[in-house]
């Protein structure tokens, strides 16, 4: 009786975890910063990817926020995703993270890395005022050296101006 049990069981744990196909595939989180999950803790049947994994992470939780022209402040989103963000950092807490702080092509070298890293100490300290230790939390700013999308137009802009989350173990 107890083997048949055990048998179920298996099945139906297996049936449920194919039945999800509410799933982000491009590998990117959201860009707009949302996981769409209502879940802040990925790897509960949304993609494939191991819990805790760094894929997990980007699919699940969303990597990136985005900022307004010339502003490091956070919107709603924004802080919608670091929430989520913040909650999977406690959660795996072997895992540290480094938030890249990126910009559209307009403006100097200069001005754009300092742009950068205010955008990346900005998700930093929300990080750390939601409760992540700061020694697991780096900044580096890329300024305009890395668009994440090619084109000299707002919507290629505006996927530039970010921030984006890189956990590491």
């Amino acid at each position: 009786m107890l083997k048949k049990f055990m048998c179920l069981a298996a099945v139906l744990v297996f049936v449920s975890a194919c039945g999800d196909s509410d799933t982000n595939t491009t590998g990117t989180g959201n860009p707009n910063g949302s996981n769409g999950t209502g879940s802040p803790i990925g790897g509960v049947g949304h993609g494939n990817a191991p819990p805790g994994s760094v894929a997990d992470f980007v699919q699940n939780v969303g990597d990136r926020v985005l900022f307004d022209f010339n502003s490091s402040e956070l919107s709603t989103d924004a802080r919608t995703t670091l929430d989520h963000q913040a909650t999977w950092l406690k959660h795996y807490t072997s895992m540290s993270i480094a938030i890249e702080g990126h910009c559209d092509e307009r403006g100097t070298r200069e001005y754009n890395l300092a742009l950068g890293e205010r955008r990346a100490t900005a998700a930093k300290n929300y990080l750390i005022a939601n409760g992540v230790d700061a020694s697991r939390v780096k900044t580096i700013s890329y300024g305009k050296e890395r668009p994440a999308v090619l084109g000299h137009n707002e919507e290629a802009w505006a996927q530039n101006r970010r921030a984006v989350s890189v956990p590491n173990g």
